[in-house]
């Protein structure tokens, strides 16, 4: 056990942690979110992970996926309208996207891409809305098969945790959702029979 894998498992820990927080339940703003400051001091020990796996030999697409959500984090905790998140996002992903296609080490690439822009849209998304949910859910995913390909175990464990837990929430939200959906219905049927 070297000082690199340490790193990357604290980081890890971190990261599965507040994916597994839940979100506040009236959120204000991120940097009142437990679950965002988790999500933040994850991401930077993952970067210094990233960086010496790179160092030691591992693949640089780690260190593009840190980057990307290095950005992703401070939009979330600036606050950014999700239209601007998503244009700056979209931007930097097709940089990284042209990047990784110019080093392009067969198709897992391309789902690399994919789960990389997934996971940075779900950080930059608002708290509390499926779409956050789903975009995590999936890109975690995405990057999990990305790391069983590599053979980057911590990666492989933390995305994979990241996408259970992440899964768990957009379950949740979406039975809650249809069940206010459903109780809205009833209401609306019954006052109209009451007419």
């Amino acid at each position: 056990m070297n000082l690199t894998f340490v790193i990357g498992l604290l980081g890890s820990l971190i990261l599965v942690l507040g994916a597994a927080w839940p979100e506040p339940k009236h959120p204000k703003h991120p940097v009142q979110s437990l679950k965002n400051w988790l999500f933040a001091v994850g991401g930077v020990v993952m970067m210094f992970y990233a960086i010496l796996g790179y160092l030691q030999g591992s693949s640089i697409f780690f260190v593009f996926m840190q980057l990307l959500i290095f950005v992703s984090t401070v939009l979330m905790m600036l606050h950014v309208d999700d239209r601007i998140d998503s244009v700056i996002l979209g931007i930097s992903a097709t940089i990284i996207i042209i990047w990784s296609l110019y080093l392009f080490q067969g198709y897992t690439t391309i789902i690399f891409i994919l789960g990389l822009l997934g996971i940075s849209l779900g950080y930059a998304f608002d708290m509390g809305t499926l779409r956050r949910d789903l975009a995590l859910t999936i890109g975690s995913l995405l990057i999990a098969y990305f790391s069983y390909v590599e053979a980057n175990w911590i990666f492989f464990w933390l995305n994979l945790f990241f996408a259970i837990f992440s899964g768990f929430y957009l379950l949740k939200r979406t039975t809650r959702e249809q069940h206010k959906q459903t109780t809205h219905l009833r209401a609306t049927s019954k006052s109209k029979k009451h007419q």
